[in-house]
């Protein structure tokens, strides 16, 4: 087990935006449960919980007409294993890692899930250091640039604004079907329709994948239902 220097911890201070008062707090949750039996899981479960509350905050304010799935699809694509590794590389968290010789060795320091829980386990620090308003503030500079990214469109994929656009409508779901499959095993392309029986509309889409090619389908659909103002 190898801790960061002075300088190093300094530096990721900075690049948090809090300071700590008790660096062993620090350490400890930067420490990886390779490393030593006084690690950081208990207070990523405690980090987690307060990541998912900001986002939810602010989403809930941000988008005041959202229902509730829509609020939980946002929050899901900003609290993420991977959308919080991203975050963590951001802030070069991997540089301050405190891992086992076989966790380094083996590539733990660019790791999704090592880094993710790292960053929630920063977060449960700084509210055991100060409180969980220092804690929300910290977590919001850190996720802010990927909660600006997110919108309603980007979350919601075709087919679920499909399904939405007409439950709201009272009419039927559309149904999928695969019309062919042709190449060879190892680049499949899947023909896929999908119709409105109600509405005697049908659109067709490719994909190298049945789900991709419905996800094209019900996006054309969507298109030729908002272009006809239906």
């Amino acid at each position: 087990m190898k801790a960061p220097s002075g300088a190093a911890l300094a530096a990721l201070q900075r690049r948090l935006g809090y300071h700590f008062a008790d660096l062993t707090l620090l350490q400890k949750a930067l420490t990886h449960r390779s490393a030593t039996s006084d690690h950081n899981e208990r207070l990523e479960f405690l980090g987690d919980a307060i990541i998912g509350l900001t986002v939810a905050s602010v989403f809930f304010e941000r988008f005041p007409e959202a229902n509730e799935g829509a609020l939980s699809r946002l929050r899901a694509s900003v609290v993420s294993g991977v959308s919080l590794a991203q975050i963590a590389r951001s802030l070069n968290l991997s540089e301050c890692l405190i891992l086992g010789e076989s966790e380094r060795k083996s590539g733990g320091r660019n790791r999704d899930s090592i880094l993710a829980d790292t960053l929630e386990a920063l977060a449960g620090a700084i509210m055991i250091d100060a409180s969980l308003a220092e804690a929300r503030a910290a977590v919001a500079g850190w996720l802010m640039p990927a909660i600006e990214a997110s919108t309603l469109d980007i979350v919601v994929d075709a087919k679920t604004r499909l399904q939405e656009w007409l439950q709201a409508r009272g009419e039927s779901l559309p149904e999928y079907a695969v019309k062919s499959v042709s190449g060879e095993d190892h680049d499949l392309r899947f023909q896929v329709e999908c119709k409105l029986p109600e509405r005697g509309v049908v659109t067709e889409a490719s994909g190298s994948a049945r789900r991709k090619a419905e996800q094209s389908a019900a996006e054309l659909m969507l298109a030729e239902l908002t272009d006809s103002h239906a």
